[in-house]
């Protein structure tokens, strides 16, 4: 059974990195620098668990007030077609709801957007480079 949580310990924080790691350093070829940023020590990070394993995460950061930015939203290879990134998001927008948040943003990759559409996300800007990667901004009034 899948869990998805708040990280609350340093040992969880260190495993939702190695699935970061895992995805867009070693799978998309992020520069780590990129991918492990300033904002990491002040975000609200979500693990995936298969068990003992962690298999997915995200984490989310105040933006602006009242506003959260969703980010690093990623699941294993071997995981995906699970729709575990529908629970990552599920779990996400409750806690933007419950922590007094109206809207939240993110920038997704292009191939990405379907994803994220089904989930009422619209897009908002024009196709830019983020990291090498084609991205959209999108947005969700919560």
């Amino acid at each position: 059974m899948y869990e998805v949580k708040i990280v609350e310990t340093e040992k969880e924080l260190e495993l939702a990195f190695e699935v970061r790691k895992k995805v867009f350093v070693e799978e998309q070829g992020v520069p780590l620098h990129l991918e492990l940023d300033e904002y990491d020590d002040n975000a609200i990070h979500f693990i995936v668990k298969d068990g003992e394993q962690t298999i997915g995460a995200a984490r989310l950061r105040e933006y602006e007030s009242k506003v959260g930015k969703v980010e690093r939203v990623c699941v294993l290879k071997q995981y995906r077609g699970k729709k575990l990134g529908f629970l990552i998001m599920q779990k996400v927008e409750e806690y933007a709801i419950e922590h007094g948040y109206k809207k939240l943003k993110l920038n997704a990759q292009s191939y990405a957007i379907p994803f994220y559409e089904k989930l009422q996300y619209i897009v908002t800007s024009p196709e830019f480079m983020d990291a090498g990667i084609p991205h959209r901004s999108m947005e969700k009034v919560i």
